[in-house]
């Protein structure tokens, strides 16, 4: 499922017309946000964004894990599991969960660390101190008030920003914005900032550290492909960064393909991407997340033969401080 175009675009009559509705869910939604959370015996991040949709959360997860990784802690991924069929708590094994058993974002968090999948968020803080964690990183779940968090910072595409401004459904918000900032500790801006404005000076008017940062793609899987002409795909929450960022690496896209977030892709869809590259000649190039889920699916195994993924990683600055305030959450805990 898509977005709807109005969330995106200054408030206009569908927006109106919902706003009764979205005043309820926003008040729902900020009682939940008051409401104290379970303590458990290790330390835990979350990085979860203010809206619907994607904005970088999983690579800052994996980020934040690589730090304290290079710190010498021993981080557990926790993930709700958003679109797999297992309830959890259950720890992810590549080589034998799929995308449709635990979701596509676990599959890569559980390349970087120990990843568990549980709809219950306590219930699965508990599985990873049990496993051996000594710090819980949460990909998501920011608005889930059942787990006490020691660190949250919001995640928000700084190209789309908060959109209209509107809560669900009326836009995109997940919850009022200032309510969102009062239970985060820092702002983390991926892509250019010129749509996140609003929400950077109401960061900054609460004294909240702002971060940039950039989606890095692999330079020696570019350096490979430069001279090929490419048709990019691409089924998560805001294809156009994917073809943002391949425009910015000096990437020939030719054709862009947009498909839903968490698309699962079926054997006709996979047929006609072939067909389209072999008569145009194009290197099939799409996102990690697309990857496992393409890995995932049997009837299209073809297309996992041909296609590339391109691997990115996120760089955020200031660096030391966004360090400094990752090793300091956990510090003595």
């Amino acid at each position: 499922m898509r977005d709807p175009a109005f969330w995106w675009r200054p408030a206009g009559p569908a927006a109106t017309v919902l706003a009764p509705f979205a005043m309820c869910y926003g008040a729902a939604a900020r009682w939940r946000l008051g409401t104290a959370g379970r303590s458990v015996d290790v330390p835990v991040i979350c990085v979860g964004n203010p809206t619907v949709g994607g904005s970088g959360k999983t690579p800052t997860a994996m980020a934040v894990a690589r730090l304290l990784i290079a710190a010498g802690r021993r981080p557990f991924f926790l993930s709700r599991g958003y679109g797999g069929e297992i309830a959890g708590p259950v720890r992810v094994d590549p080589g034998v969960h799929r995308t449709l058993d635990v979701g596509d974002e676990p599959i890569l968090l559980a390349r970087v660390a120990p990843t568990i999948v549980s709809r219950d968020r306590v219930a699965g803080a508990e599985a990873a101190r049990f496993a051996g964690a000594d710090v819980i990183v949460m990909d998501d779940g920011f608005q889930n008030p059942s787990l006490k968090k020691d660190l949250s910072i919001l995640v928000i595409d700084g190209r789309r920003g908060v959109g209209n401004g509107k809560i669900l459904p009326a836009g995109p918000l997940r919850a009022p914005l200032d309510a969102q900032l009062a239970r985060a500790q820092a702002l983390l801006v991926v892509g250019h900032p010129s749509g996140a404005q609003t929400v950077i000076s109401a960061a900054k008017s609460r004294k909240l550290p702002v971060f940039q940062g950039r989606l890095v793609p692999d330079r020696e899987m570019l350096a490979a492909h430069a001279a090929r002409k490419v048709l990019a795909f691409a089924g998560i929450g805001h294809p156009e960064k994917f073809f943002a960022t391949l425009d910015e690496a000096g990437i020939d896209v030719r054709v862009q393909l947009a498909y839903p977030d968490h698309h699962h892709y079926h054997r006709l869809e996979a047929m006609a991407l072939l067909a389209r590259a072999e008569r145009d000649d194009l290197m099939l190039l799409t996102t990690e997340k697309d990857f496992v889920r393409i890995a995932g699916e049997p009837d299209v195994s073809a297309l996992l033969n041909v296609v590339r993924a391109l691997p990115v990683t996120l760089a955020v600055e200031p660096e030391r401080a966004f360090r400094d305030l990752i090793l300091g959450a956990v510090a003595g805990k």
